[in-house]
């Protein structure tokens, strides 16, 4: 995992971030230094009459571009909302939202604020910044501090013409101002470029202020491998791999061919036109995953059989350029760095010892194990007999290899040596959610601030799978038991064996192999096989209800608790009385508004009807909020209301047809990525 390095243009502070960055955060935040206004002022109500129309306005712009201004001096507002060019516009206008969040939260009260995200900008102020161009000290630089294996000089030199020609293109053959550039780079190699301006901007004043911000931090970039400038007005960035969406508008070959380039044709905004599904996209879902999926493990496990190979041999490392890939190679980052020694991981575990055994499941066991330079890490070793452990070893490894969030758990490495099948991941010293949450002894070390930051967290990494990441990922396998906790308790989603990428285009799914936990599945999921993202905010409904009351959510006949906890908390719900059933063992003071939104939040997500549940986006923003109203829910789904006179005549009838779902195991120590599979 790459680390950045943040260099705020104009002789700002340095300061260093050591995960990469996401949409889901956001990049910079400014704070104005004019008077302040007060709560529930003329001021403060322009500003949400903004908040209501700008973000709209701005996804619904051919430009993903809108200016704002409300009311008269000296509480007039103006207001400037960007997204970038390649944002669909459902994202735009969920970017646009959080940012006045942000914008109202980081800087409480100021007359004058700007955010910085990945896909969106956004400042308000009390002066009129509509009129000039200047961003002034408003501009912040992010550098991967990864050093390129190329001569500096030449890689810098690449860099630098693939910086003139994508701003070129921006500020001059782009009605929109924005521009995408790919430049060959050796052999094999690609550097990626984007440059934006806002719409409003004359081709010269455009070209002049990318220029201005590059010039500011170039020292920086020197020898490395990516970064990128941001301000409100224009922004750059490049990197050794593909990101940003769709197809490069300018195309560079190698400089030292010489060539011309070539320029692709402009398409339309996101938000105007969909991208066209891939010819057979109207297939059943099972081709639809092979066809995407199948290709990226072929080049993986034959990228991963030559390295061992040359390694065998005592040959040189191979970098990307070693296996034809019939996809783009940049996708995965450094896939070579990915592969450890069988010999390696023996020692780190001592041989995998029973002592540094850390959970089991049904795939196999996983093993603490510490590598030289003392890092930490949890290592999955897949059963040899276990049907599914090859297959859900390709998923992770090509999804987890490509996703890069806080909130998702960090792939360290692989191995596939002898008749070993080994994943390595960053270790979790605080283990899984369910191990304290569930355990009476433990759960009062969970106060509310923690379990509240752990709901955001889970919050943000899911609306980064469903919406954020260049791959969208429906998870299929959210629980407690798959929720890690590193030494901040911050939590880290993990076990994506069960994963499946879904395009851009397609809402659901349907498949005869039902995999996952009871408890967790939606019931369009568990009684069809219908999944879609809107599966895994069921699950994540169950979650938030799950921190708030300390209560594991059953269906089981087996089980101590007589009644699901969505049939318990509806019945609360309903009756007034939910303070009943929240989590006692949390001895800090516990806002109870805040409690009680999230229930209200859980309830909205476990919704029976999947169009009813919120989108992540608007999860996370609900949770931020304090001013958003929240609609009321409906009945949740499995729940049964009483028809008796004891607790005993509520249960639910989960599914039990011939396909394969995984039951609720004891908890484990430490499942870190196992999934337990149950055969019918």
């Amino acid at each position: 995992m790459a680390s950045h390095h943040l260099v705020p243009a104009a002789a700002l502070l340095l300061a260093f971030i050591l995960t990469p960055l996401s949409a889901g955060d956001p990049l910079g935040k400014f704070c104005g230094s004019s008077v302040n206004f007060t709560a529930n002022s003329t001021y403060q109500a322009n500003i949400r009459l903004l908040n209501a129309t700008l973000p709209k306005n701005a996804s619904s712009s051919p430009n993903l571009f809108a200016t704002g201004t409300v009311g008269t001096i000296p509480d007039i507002v103006y207001a400037l909302a960007l997204c970038r060019g390649d944002t669909a516009a459902v994202n735009c206008t969920q970017c646009v939202t959080t940012a006045f969040q942000d914008a109202q939260q980081s800087c409480p009260y100021n007359r004058d604020a700007t955010v910085l995200y990945d896909p969106c900008a956004l400042r308000f102020s009390n002066q009129n910044f509509l009129s000039s161009t200047d961003d002034g000290d408003n501009v912040l630089a992010y550098v991967n501090v990864q050093n390129v294996s190329a001569p500096a000089k030449v890689f810098d030199a690449a860099v630098g013409a693939l910086i003139n020609a994508t701003v070129e293109y921006a500020a001059t053959n782009s009605s929109r101002r924005f521009g995408t550039g790919e430049m060959a780079f050796g052999s094999f190699d690609k550097i990626y470029g984007l440059a934006q301006c806002t719409p409003d901007m004359a081709p010269a004043d455009c070209r002049a202020c990318l220029q201005g911000i590059i010039a500011a931090i170039s020292k920086y970039f020197s020898d490395k491998s990516g970064g990128q400038v941001r301000g409100l007005r224009c922004s750059y960035r490049y990197e050794d791999y593909p990101f940003f969406n769709g197809p490069s508008l300018l195309q560079l070959p190698d400089p030292s061919v010489g060539t011309t380039p070539a320029l692709a044709p402009e398409p339309a905004p996101a938000n105007m036109t969909p991208v066209p599904a891939r010819e057979g996209s109207k297939s059943n879902g099972a081709a639809r995953i092979l066809a995407i999926t199948l290709p990226i493990v072929a080049a993986i496990l034959a990228s991963i059989a030559i390295c061992l190979c040359l390694r065998r041999k005592k040959s040189k490392p191979v970098r990307k350029a070693s296996v034809s890939y019939p996809t783009n190679p940049e996708d995965i980052e450094s896939i070579e760095s990915l592969i450890l020694d069988l010999s390696t991981l023996r020692a780190a575990t001592n041989n995998f010892d029973e002592s540094n055994k850390l959970g089991e499941g049904g795939f196999g066991i996983v093993y603490k194990g510490i590598l030289p330079g003392d890092e930490e890490i949890a290592v999955k070793r897949l059963s040899q007999s276990s049907r599914q452990g090859i297959e859900e070893l390709k998923n992770e490894l090509v999804l987890v290899a490509k996703l890069q969030h806080k909130n998702l758990v960090r792939l360290v490495g692989v191995c596939l040596e002898e008749h070993e099948k080994l994943l390595v991941y960053e270790y979790m010293p605080n283990k899984s959610l369910d191990t304290i949450l569930f355990d009476p002894d433990r759960s009062s070390q969970l106060d509310w601030g923690s379990r509240f930051r752990i709901v955001n967290g889970i919050a943000r990494g899911l609306q980064y799978l469903h919406e954020d990441s260049q791959l969208k990922i429906i998870h299929r396998d959210l629980k407690a038991s798959n929720v890690l906790l590193d030494s901040e308790l911050i939590p880290k989603i993990s076990d994506f064996g069960l994963a499946r990428l879904f395009d851009s285009d397609q809402s659901k799914d349907v498949t005869n192999r039902v995999v996952g936990t009871y408890g967790y599945m939606s019931p369009e999921y568990a009684m069809r096989g219908a999944y879609s993202i809107k599966s895994d905010v069921f699950s994540f409904g169950v979650l938030i209800l799950e921190i708030v009351t300390g209560r594991r959510n059953s269906v089981s006949y087996d089980s101590e608790q007589s009644v699901d906890l969505l049939s318990l908390v509806w019945e609360h719900w309903t009756m007034g009385t939910i303070v009943e059933i929240m989590d006692s063992s949390m001895t800090s003071y516990s806002p109870g508004d805040q409690m009680l939104k999230c229930i209200h939040i859980g309830l909205l997500c476990v919704q029976e009807n999947p169009a009813d549940r919120p989108l992540m986006s608007v999860v996370t923003v609900l949770l931020s909020s304090s001013t958003v109203s929240l609609q009321a829910p409906s009945r949740p789904a499995f729940c049964i209301e009483k028809s008796g006179a004891n607790d005993s005549d509520i249960h639910t009838e989960p599914y039990r047809g011939n396909s394969e779902s995984t039951s609720r195991s004891p908890m484990s120590p430490n499942e870190v990525s196992i999934t337990e599979l149950e055969p019918r």
